[in-house]
This record gives C-alpha cells, sequence and structure tokens, in this order.
C-alpha cells in the first residue's frame, strides 16, 4: 500500500437501508475507490507521486482568461468573478500575466464598474455586492496602481450605506436579497479598500451571530439549515467584524470537522450532501482561524484539527484534469474556473497547515504560494493591497 492511502478508509455504512442519497454516495465512493486503487498501483514506482500538474492548469487558467466556451454564457452577470478565480488561481500557481495582460483585465473591470459605486456583473449592469467583492478582490490580485486606482472608494462607501439595513445587515443589490454572504461581502471590501467604519457596521455582528445554528455551522440567514459557503462568509465576517468572541467556535469546530468526508477526504458542503471539490476551500479555510484562536487563549492545539493529507490526496488524485488542466467538482465532473480556483484554494490552505514542508503530499515542487483563509487572496498579494490603501486618504464619509 502507498505510503499515502495506508490508514484504512471507511465507506459509508447505509445500515441495509438504501435510499437515492446513500446509493449517490456510494458511486462517487465506487468512483474514487477505482482512483485510488489505480493510484496506489502506479505509485509502487514513483515516490514523487501525486503530482501537480501546474503547468497543465496554468496552460488552462490562460486559455479561458480572455476568450471562453460557449457554456459560459449563463455567466454574462458574473464576469467580474470570472476574472477573480483566474486571477487567483494563477497567483497560487506563482504565475504571473504580463503587463499588458494585467492593465487589460483591469479596463475591463473598470466599465464593471457603476456610476453611483459598486461594481455590477458586467458592463451597463446593474450594482451588486457579489461581484464588487470579485472586481475587489481581482484587482488586488493583479496588484499594481493603475489596478488600486480603478476604485472609487467615495462611491464604493455610498454603494454599501445604500445596502445597509437597520438590523445590521445588507442586501445583495438594491431592493434585492438579504444574507451572511451580504455582510461578508461588505466587510470584505471595506477592510481591503480601508473604508471600513463602525458606524456601517453597527449591529452587524449581532445580525451574523443569529446565523450560526444548533449544528455549529451557519445558513444564509437566521434560522435555516447550515451550510459551507454560509459558514465561511458568517464565521469571517465576525473575524472582519472583530466579533469573533460571539461566535460559539467549539460547535462550529464539531460541525466543520465532522464534514470532512472519512473515505474521499475531502469535504462535503453539508450533512448528508456528496464530496465537491470547492469545500477543500468553504470548510478547509476554516481550520487555521481557529487554530490561531487557541493559540491566543494558549490553547495551542496539539494535532491538526482535520486530516490535511487526506484533502491534497483527494485533490491531487480525484480532482485533477491531468491531460487539459482545471480541477474538478469530483470524478466525473467536467473542469471549470470556479472549481478551479477554489480547490487550488484550498490545497494551499491544506499544505500550509503546518509550518513545514512535510505537510506536502507529494513532491515539494507540489506547494502553492500561501493562501489568506479569511479574504481567499494569495498573501502576497494581499498584504501588498492592505499596504497600499493604509497609506489612502480618509474619506469624508457622510
Amino acid at each position: 500500500m502507498n505510503k499515502f492511502l495506508a490508514v484504512p478508509r471507511l465507506k459509508t455504512d447505509n445500515e441495509s437501508i438504501e435510499t437515492t442519497t446513500s446509493e449517490n454516495q456510494s458511486q462517487v465512493e465506487r468512483k474514487i475507490e477505482k482512483l485510488f486503487e489505480s493510484f496506489c498501483s502506479k505509485a509502487q514506482c514513483d515516490p514523487e507521486a501525486p503530482v501537480l500538474y501546474k503547468q497543465n492548469h496554468i496552460n488552462y487558467i490562460k486559455n479561458h482568461m480572455f476568450t471562453l466556451p460557449e457554456n459560459y454564457e449563463c455567466l454574462d452577470s458574473s464576469r467580474p468573478w470570472l476574472c477573480y478565480w483566474l486571477c487567483q488561481s494563477l497567483a497560487l500557481l506563482n504565475c504571473n500575466l504580463s503587463i499588458l495582460e494585467k492593465s487589460n483585465v483591469v479596463s475591463f473591470l473598470s466599465k464593471c464598474q457603476h456610476e453611483s459605486g459598486g461594481f455590477c456583473g458586467g458592463p451597463n449592469q446593474m450594482p451588486h455586492l457579489a461581484p464588487t467583492y470579485a472586481a475587489v478582490c481581482a484587482l488586488c490580485l493583479i496588484g499594481t496602481e493603475e489596478a488600486y486606482a480603478v476604485i472609487n472608494r467615495e462611491n464604493l462607501y455610498t454603494f454599501l450605506v445604500s445596502l445597509r439595513l437597520p438590523n445590521g445587515s445588507f442586501r445583495m443589490h438594491k431592493h434585492g436579497e438579504c444574507d451572511v454572504r451580504a455582510v461578508y461581502c461588505s466587510a470584505t471590501v471595506a477592510r481591503l479598500t480601508n473604508i471600513y467604519t463602525d458606524v456601517l457596521f453597527e449591529s452587524s455582528a449581532q445580525w451574523v451571530i443569529r446565523c450560526q445554528t444548533y449544528e455549529g455551522g451557519f445558513g444564509g440567514v437566521p434560522g435555516v439549515e447550515a451550510h459551507g459557503g454560509y459558514t465561511f462568509c458568517g464565521f469571517s465576517a465576525l473575524l472582519l467584524l472583530k466579533s469573533i468572541h460571539m461566535c460559539d467556535t467549539k460547535s462550529l469546530l464539531r460541525w466543520v470537522a465532522n464534514k470532512q468526508m472519512s473515505f474521499e477526504g475531502g469535504f462535503q458542503g453539508r450533512t448528508n450532501k456528496l464530496v465537491d471539490g470547492c469545500y477543500s476551500f468553504w470548510q478547509a479555510a476554516i481550520f487555521p482561524v481557529i487554530s490561531e484562536l487557541l493559540e491566543s487563549e494558549n490553547q495551542r492545539p496539539m494535532w491538526s484539527m482535520y486530516d490535511y493529507q487526506a484533502l491534497q490526496e483527494y485533490v491531487l488524485i480525484c480532482c485533477q484534469n491531468r491531460y487539459s488542466g482545471g480541477l474538478i467538482d469530483k470524478p466525473g465532473k467536467p473542469p471549470d474556473v470556479y472549481h478551479t480556483c477554489y480547490v487550488l484554494s484550498g490545497l494551499s490552505i491544506a499544505q500550509h497547515a503546518v509550518d513545514n514542508s512535510s505537510c506536502v503530499v507529494g513532491k515539494p515542487e507540489n506547494i502553492l504560494n500561501k493562501n489568506n483563509p479569511i479574504y481567499n487572496i494569495e498573501e502576497t498579494s494581499l498584504q501588498k493591497a492592505l499596504q497600499y490603501f493604509s497609506m489612502t486618504k480618509p474619506i469624508n464619509y457622510f
């Protein structure tokens, strides 16, 4: 048995009661078992396995940077997200765009900025918090003076004010839905661009904590089921709001730890759901932050709070399109730029779970640049952006 899969893994026990859910789970486990078996047979002759096919992924990302296939038409209102996913992926892979390519991305994002503040899903669309978050993050990842200068901070603040509700929550857009994503997106762009004020986020932490469920995770709004993506948004929002003391971290840790699949090694987003590569970030990003919180309380954990090696194995063995590049949700699914971004983001988190090279599964060349688990921005790019905006002049808030 290869050293990476030496520990026995437990499959789902349906207790002889077959349901659609249990059968779907068993189908996924069978596909993954075949991949594990194939990997182990080949790895006997290759001590450097498994391999992260970096150049293939770089080629895939660059092929999607300025020309997209027809199946991406449905994301016409999410075009800043495409820029963000691609720029974040390249940053983690330590691959730089050319000066001209960076300028072209910046030029496009500038056309997505609304005259009243915030960014739209595409030129001539309405401003929305989701593409605002994506656009600001993408511009920070590009990291040029031109990119930073695009962001109209005064109008961005006005836009955030217009979406704030009296209870501290935010709408995603004018007359739009209100959920925990909106608080996270607002707090993130405010912190990144140095326009955060206590007045803007008054009572926001109190609203966010109402979204933590009896399970320990966070739902999109108070009273609904805990979900990996919303949990990331809720927990990270509390950190950005400097109100993490309000969170039941023990309950959260129990919930998120139990979302790692015992056989696959990857994470599911909700209880009784299938493994999905994107939750390699949404769920795993919680652990380094909780670890830091425990250390700050002199309660340094004596062991990892999740199996970071099993997560890397799932990504490297089951989530790579080896030949054409790109990363995937689970075996049998095609690659896409969304999963490429979040699978790589989660892989980076797992690789840096412990401060030594023994944390990296496979050869040392597999290692990615360090990712920030709160902003989901490559660490060097994030620090450069925070430093730049910390030097900007205060805004005349009103």
